[in-house]
């Protein structure tokens, strides 16, 4: 049976290549590539992480607009009812939902970011 690498380990592939030739480019180059292992380990995340935290977002907006929809259709619901005032921080649940929804998309985007607690 054939068997394909999973897009992570292409990614983590391509990453470690970048990372092995960079001491040998110049410090622009090397810079870039910095840069672009970066980019890839932000994809890395995302393609392990990302449908589960879209998961929690859906269920979270669907709980509280009251309705299932499409990952697009209910944030961009859920925007329009908080620019409106119709969601206000007085609405059961919204800043538990932005704060789980924030806490998982910086889990992604920047894994080392540690809020401050006041």
């Amino acid at each position: 049976m054939i068997t394909h690498p999973r897009t992570e380990e292409l990614v983590q592939a391509v990453a470690l290549w970048i990372d092995q030739i960079r001491p040998s480019l110049d410090p622009r180059s090397a810079f870039l590539a910095r840069v672009a292992v970066n980019v890839l380990s932000v994809v890395e995340r995302e393609l392990a992480q990302g449908p589960a935290a879209e998961a929690r977002a859906r269920a979270a907006m669907a709980g509280l607009l009251g309705h299932e929809g499409d990952f697009a259709a209910l944030n961009a619901e859920l925007c329009a009812k908080i620019r409106s005032g119709e969601l206000t921080v007085e609405t059961p649940g919204l800043l538990e939902a932005l704060g789980t929804m924030a806490h998982d998309q910086l889990a992604i985007d920047q894994p080392k970011y540690k809020p401050e607690i006041a």
